[in-house]
């Protein structure tokens, strides 16, 4: 609102509007440029107000549904309307104190029906509600209320500490949880694993007895045939003494011994081979029953 003056010629701005009264009482409104006005009729420029738009934040602190103090930071954009200037002179002394009261009666009316959660998420809601108010009210005092804005929403200190531990809380059970899963699989895994090289090992060692088997079995039958008057014993005793001696061998050759006490002699080979027979024997006959 600007100056009252008792002049002959006055000059109203771009962007503002003229308030003109004669004999004290309202008359007309002055459109931006210079007018003339006659003052021995009483006729004056009361004052002038600015067409633009104004903005006004508005800092309101109130508590929640989950009884949580907040401070909520509206920004209310608004503006004197052309035609109704004259009620925006002559209605309000301090537009800026009854918006702000508005505000405050809505704001602490909805917030209180909500959670912390909830007024986070429709804070959009709170935003259009106050708006919905202070156009119907503020319009028949010649003002438009172009837009609100719901700035911040600022929790008490504590209260933000705790949701941001919450939170903390709720990413590490979460990966815990991924991580348990990853661990499930790799043991998984190298159980599979594990089994497929028992398998296969067992496989190997099946065929490597499988060949020894028959390579003792071609040279028996080859021995036999070649000197006359050998047994298939006698060849077996030759061939387990043979293989005997090959073991005492690698024994002795292997740097990671130090010292083996051994039975050595001829009647623990003949045991030896008396207990290799026997084992033979006995696997034959299982597989014949």
């Amino acid at each position: 609102m600007g100056n009252t003056s008792c002049v002959l010629f006055a000059c109203v701005h771009q962007a503002s509007i003229g308030v003109v009264e004669r004999s004290g009482r309202f008359e007309k409104l002055a459109e931006p440029g210079l007018h003339l006005f006659n003052p021995f009729v009483g006729q004056w420029l009361a004052g002038v107000l600015s067409t633009r738009i104004s903005s006004l934040d508005v800092r309101i602190e109130t508590k929640t549904k989950d009884n949580v103090f907040v401070q909520l930071v509206c920004s209310i954009q608004y503006r004197v309307m052309k035609q109704h200037a004259d009620d925006a002179f002559y209605e309000l002394q301090n537009p800026k104190q009854q918006i702000q009261a508005y505000v405050f009666d809505v704001v602490r009316a909805l917030v209180p029906r909500m959670n912390l959660d909830d007024l986070f998420e429709q804070k959009g809601e709170v935003a259009k509600a106050v708006l919905e108010e202070l156009e119907k009210v503020m319009r028949e005092y010649g003002y438009s209320i172009e837009h609100i804005l719901m700035v911040d929403i600022i929790p008490d200190a504590a209260v933000r500490k705790a949701m941001n531990e919450i939170n903390a809380a709720q990413r590490l059970q979460l990966a815990s949880v991924y991580k348990g899963e990853a661990e499930k699989v790799l043991q998984v895994k190298r159980a599979e694993a594990e089994a497929e090289s028992k398998y296969l090992g067992g496989q190997g060692v099946a065929r490597q007895r499988q060949a020894i088997t028959e390579g003792m079995r071609e040279n028996i039958l080859k021995f036999s045939d070649k000197v006359e008057g050998s047994s298939a014993k006698q060849v077996m005793d030759l061939i387990m003494m043979t293989q005997y001696l090959d073991t005492m061998k690698e024994v002795g050759n292997s740097c990671k011994n130090t010292t083996v006490f051994i039975p050595h002699g001829p009647a623990h080979v003949r045991d030896i081979g008396e207990q290799i027979r026997n084992g033979l024997m006995e696997a034959s006959s299982a597989i014949v029953e």
